[in-house]
């Protein structure tokens, strides 16, 4: 798979950036009833639940990343990620794994500890 980077926005209403070191894993679930955003994308991370959302607002995305609108086909129902860099204002993310069989089998494994 290509490298493909994404930025999770929104950290501030939730536990914000510091709870977040570089490598940690987090899980991406599309919102299609989301109310603001018809191409939400939640973003959880273990053990904390949700932790924002990727970022869909050109004054949101940092650096080379994708918005949530052109990352939303390519993700199925869910994918994974790893938090590359921590910023201030959100997380710089690269995908690792689509497809919700799969995000099922890592949100069972987290699920036993």
């Amino acid at each position: 798979m290509e490298d493909i980077f994404f930025t999770v926005t929104g950290c501030n209403h939730y536990y914000g950036t510091e709870a977040f070191k570089p490598k940690m894993k987090v899980t991406l679930y599309k919102e299609p009833d989301n109310k603001y955003d018809k191409e939400a994308i939640r973003v959880e991370a273990r053990a904390l639940g949700k932790i924002g959302y990727v970022a869909n607002s050109p004054y949101t995305v940092l650096g080379e990343s994708r918005s949530a609108g052109r990352l939303y086909d390519l993700i199925d129902d869910g994918a994974t990620g790893r938090v590359l860099y921590v910023l201030p204002h959100g997380l710089v993310c690269e995908l690792e794994e689509t497809g919700f069989e799969k995000v099922k089998k890592i949100y069972k494994k987290h699920r036993q500890y």
